[in-house]
C-alpha cells in the first residue's frame, strides 16, 4: 500500500481530533507511523491502524475506512484539482477512474496498484461499480464515491449488492446520485 493512504488517513484524523488522537491510533495499533507519500507499506499496517482507529472510535472498521476517504477527498482536490475540475458531477468524475486517474495515480505513485472498476450505467444518475482488487477495500471506494458526491454538490445513495467481504465473489457499489437540494 502506498504511503499517501496512510499520509491521507493521518491529515483527516489530525484535522478532526488533533495530532494526538493520530499518535493514540498508532499506538493502539503499535506502530511508529512514519510514513512518507511514496513508500510502500505493508497492507497490514493501514488494517492496523483502522482497527485501532474503530476500537477508539467505538464503530466498525468499515465506518473508518469510508469516513477517511470521504475526508480525504478535499485535500485530494486541493492537491490534484486538474483530476476533479473536467467534470460536472460526481459520476462523471467516477467514469474516469480507470482511464484517467488511476492512470495518473501510477505515474504519480510508482508501484502503486489502485483498484480497477467495470462499470455498469443503468440510467442518467445510477452506476453499479465492480470493484476488482485483492485487497477487498471496497468500503475505502465506497467512501472516496460519497466525498467525490459531496465535492460535487450532491448526494449519492451507496449500496452493496454483493461483497468479497460477505463472501460473494466481487464487489459492487450501487451508487445513485441525487442534487444535494433534492
Amino acid at each position: 500500500m502506498k504511503g499517501i493512504i496512510f499520509n491521507l488517513a493521518e491529515e483527516v484524523v489530525s484535522a478532526e481530533h488533533g495530532e494526538d488522537a493520530w499518535d493514540a491510533v498508532l499506538d493502539g495499533a503499535g506502530l511508529s507511523g512514519g510514513y512518507t507519500s511514496l513508500g510502500s507499506y505493508p497492507d497490514a499496517d493501514l488494517m492496523a491502524i483502522v482497527g485501532s482507529a474503530a476500537a477508539l472510535l467505538g464503530v466498525g472498521e468499515q465506518a473508518v475506512l469510508r469516513h477517511v476517504a470521504k475526508g480525504s477527498i478535499p485535500l485530494l482536490v486541493e492537491r490534484y484539482p486538474h483530476f476533479f475540475t473536467p467534470h460536472r458531477d460526481a459520476l462523471a468524475f467516477v467514469l474516469t477512474l480507470n482511464d484517467m486517474i488511476h492512470p495518473e495515480v501510477r505515474k504519480l505513485y510508482p508501484g502503486s496498484a489502485p483498484p480497477v472498476f467495470a462499470y455498469d450505467v443503468a440510467a442518467e444518475n445510477v452506476v453499479t461499480l465492480t470493484y476488482k482488487s485483492s485487497r477487498a477495500l471496497c468500503a475505502l471506494a465506497e467512501g472516496f464515491v460519497a466525498g467525490a458526491a459531496t465535492h460535487y454538490g450532491q448526494r449519492v445513495t451507496i449500496e452493496r449488492p454483493a461483497c468479497r467481504l460477505r463472501g460473494d465473489e466481487q464487489c459492487l457499489l450501487r451508487c445513485e446520485f441525487h442534487d444535494a437540494a433534492a
